[in-house]
């Protein structure tokens, strides 16, 4: 109930505030009511006319001079009509008519009204006397007329009239205060039933509540509007009732009236277009679904399109379908309501300049984009090295490309870096044989060279991940100052974990050379030791056990 009242109040509120908007500017609205005529050029004082009005009612238009130009014409021949109304109250006028020298003078009830010259004929493209009666016509009418709405019969029948449109009113806000208690009870419920499928697809991540919220701005919106509306044509009904205020209801339908009718023919004069509208898009639609249903018989390999790679799918789908979708845009436009108009125009201009000055970079990352999925260099899955970041490639986006890296971090790296930017790839195979994977020792020149070759192959047999076949090998990478380099090379198939790979090659090289009691100069080399740095005691016996039934197991 109070939040009723306060709704109430809050409607008060706005309609006293439209009123006290729109009563200021009534009088306004009756001094510069518009005249018809050519607006789009200048008229001379001679040429231009102004229309006598009373109680809202236009009754003939006058023709101006520069001496008495013709608004200040037309506002004295209303004084005199509502004079001679206001001077009697019978219901009947006598008018009468008198030629002069200036033209055929009227008379209303003894009094002259007005008089029609010549150039008021001109205007009408009329004779002057048949002008002359017509004239006279009217202000009889509106005499007679302005009396009586004036009797204290219409007045109470205005006020009947006025009582019945507030009543109406107030049955309009109480259904507008019901609609809107209506909503806020019934949205959310409404959606939690019809949109449990929204919520599960989405992982909840589209909640009831906020889709509930939504909707209810858009209801309330409406119904904001229709009580804006409603109160508008109330107002103006009520200010129709009465004679005073007649003219200015009038003005009040006509300025909210004739956009709105203007609107709604616009929507009856377009729907031609939208029915083509419609049917461009009910085409465009079909197109896409069934190009979705031939890319995804191409993916579950229904239809063999010889080197088309299974992660092409999704990327070529999204092209085309953009493709079709410019098509049917191209084939839309003319149809668009204000698509041949000059703001409609300037408005793509501008937004073509925004697109090629601000969107350079999008645009190179996507088309960089394309280059790599098609380009085969790089799959999904593949371990990549680009620059210092080493990873998996888990998605290949239009725009960017995403690594899980050995650490599993997510890294994102631009496609268009990815484009100017050497790439190994650890998965893709070039031959049989598979990756070779090295590493490098220094020993001194007192050992001898086939015995070292012999212990690093040997490392190099105790790690697993590397293959026997073909052999292990070693090379002479560098005659240093104080020791050879010493390099052995292994092939793998397993590229996805060459770090491990490479820290149990390290560790078995390390381990054979203790176990033969030689010493691993690298990285530095400052003097000869009295006896080889190698550890005194032996390797611990669970490690040592791994590191034989890894042999074993090779």
């Amino acid at each position: 109930m109070t939040q009723s009242i306060q709704t109430l109040g809050l409607l008060a509120r706005l309609a006293i505030l439209t009123v006290w908007l729109c009563l200021p500017a009534l009088p306004m609205w009756a001094q510069n009511a518009p005249a018809e005529g050519p607006a789009t050029e200048e008229v001379e004082p001679e040429t231009f006319k102004a229309p006598v009005i009373v109680d809202g009612d236009t009754l003939f238009f006058l023709r101006g001079s520069s001496a008495l130009p013709a608004p200040e014409r037309a506002e004295d021949v209303q004084n005199k009509i509502i004079e001679v109304a206001e001077a009697s109250d019978a219901e009947r006028v006598t008018v009468t008519f008198e030629e002069s020298e200036f033209g055929i003078r009227i008379f209303a009830d003894g009094v002259q009204v007005s008089i029609v010259t010549d150039a008021d004929a001109d205007l009408d493209q009329m004779d002057l006397s048949v002008l002359s009666v017509l004239h006279g016509e009217a202000i009889k009418q509106a005499i007679e007329s302005y009396r009586a709405n004036r009797t204290e019969q219409a007045r109470v029948s205005g006020a009947i009239e006025a009582v019945g449109w507030t009543l109406g009113f107030a049955l309009f806000i109480v259904v507008i205060l019901w609609l809107h208690r209506r909503i806020r009870r019934r949205t959310l419920m409404v959606v939690r039933r019809y949109l449990k499928d929204v919520e599960t697809a989405t992982a909840k991540s589209v909640q009831a509540e906020a889709i509930a919220a939504l909707i209810r701005y858009g209801l309330n919106f409406i119904l904001l509007v229709t009580f804006f509306l409603g109160f508008y044509y109330y107002l103006s009904f009520v200010l129709l009732a009465f004679a005073e205020t007649r003219y200015f209801a009038q003005l009040l339908l006509t300025y909210l009236t004739q956009p709105v009718l203007l609107i709604f023919k616009g929507v009856l004069s377009y729907i031609p277009n939208l029915i083509m509208l419609a049917l461009i898009t009910w085409i465009t639609l079909y197109i896409i679904r069934g190009m979705r249903v031939f890319f995804d018989a191409v993916e579950a390999g229904s239809f063999d399109m010889g080197d088309f790679e299974k992660h092409w799918v999704n990327p070529t789908f999204n092209i085309a379908r953009v493709v079709v979708i410019l098509i049917a845009l191209v084939f839309a436009v003319p149809y668009i309501p204000g698509s041949d108009s000059a703001a409609f125009q300037g408005l793509t201009i501008l937004v073509g300049a925004m697109l090629s000055l601000g969107a350079n970079s999008v645009v190179s990352n996507m088309l960089a984009g394309l280059f790599v999925i098609y380009r085969r260099s790089t799959s999904i899955g593949d371990r990549i090295q680009i620059g210092d970041h080493v990873g998996d490639v888990v998605r290949i986006k239009l725009m960017e490309t995403h690594l899980k890296s050995i650490k599993n971090e997510l890294i994102s790296i631009p496609n268009a870096q990815l484009m100017n930017s050497d790439v190994v790839n650890f998965s893709k195979k070039t031959d049989g044989s598979g990756l070779l994977l090295h590493t490098t020792v220094g020993i001194g020149y007192e050992e001898p060279p086939e015995k070292v070759e012999a212990m690093l192959i040997e490392a190099a047999h105790r790690t697993k991940a590397i293959k026997a076949k073909p052999e292990p090998f070693v090379l002479w990478t560098a005659l240093a100052d104080y020791a050879i380099n010493y390099q052995i090379n292994g092939y793998t198939t397993r590229g996805s974990i060459i770090p491990k790979i490479r820290s149990d090659l390290h560790r078995n090289i390390v381990a054979v050379f203790n176990e033969n009691n030689v010493q691993i100069m690298t990285p530095s080399y400052m003097a000869d030791p009295p006896e080889p740095k190698i550890p005194a005691e032996e390797w611990d016996g669970h490690l040592a056990h791994e590191t034989h039934a890894d042999t074993d197991s090779s």
